[in-house]
């Protein structure tokens, strides 16, 4: 399963997007950079699905341009005009060639899941790591209106219990990829949430 981030080299402010080529292609969020059709190009001419983390502008902006591009089936937990098929905690779906779970990660927003399988995880924005706020391990914000840090810690907490000891790769909405043990970033990103510290100075 060959994972590719396809808004690496964006310059304007979006998620991290990730293009997973194999029996299914697909690409877990779509992110906010009007190049990332251009870069999907550049790995693929079929892209099968995608499957989206959650709805906030920076995942979700480009989704309309990768439908029309590529006709993709569009996986979400909350209604989109162009979502096919809802998704629900405990759900499975296909992302490249291994079955994830869906695990529902509200907190960040109401509409937050993640996908899991028996070695990596897409976490979206509920964990995150080296994203500028913390340098390993750290976790979505939850100072903006509808977010709650205290049903965050309790995503991550379902998580850390979803998730196979085995889990090496971590592909994060923000911040950088990472490979090795990810339970202990995501035990790490649970402890300093569970501080209930602001994660921003101006929060």
């Amino acid at each position: 399963m060959e994972v590719y981030h396809v808004t690496e080299d964006a310059e304007t402010f979006t998620c991290n997007a990730y293009l997973v080529v194999g029996d299914r292609t697909t690409l877990v969020d779509a992110g906010s950079w009007d190049g990332i059709v251009e870069e999907i190009r550049e790995h693929t001419d079929d892209l099968d699905a995608v499957v989206m983390t959650h709805q906030h502008g920076d995942h979700v902006e480009q989704l309309e341009a990768v439908c029309e591009a590529f006709d993709p089936e569009v996986y979400a937990y909350d209604h989109h005009p162009e979502r096919d098929h809802a998704i629900e905690d405990g759900d499975t779906v296909r992302i490249g060639d291994e079955e994830f779970d869906v695990v529902y990660t509200p907190g960040h927003s109401d509409d937050h899941v993640s996908f899991v399988s028996e070695t990596t995880l897409f976490s979206g924005d509920v964990v995150v790591h080296d994203d500028g706020a913390f340098d390993y391990g750290s976790f979505g914000r939850t100072d903006m209106a509808g977010q709650s840090r205290e049903r965050l810690i309790e995503s991550i907490e379902d998580l850390l219990e979803r998730m196979p000891d085995r889990v090496e790769h971590m592909y994060a909405g923000h911040g950088d990829v990472f490979h090795g043990d990810v339970r202990d970033v995501v035990e790490t990103a649970l402890e300093r949430a569970e501080t209930r510290e602001p994660k921003y100075p101006d929060e």
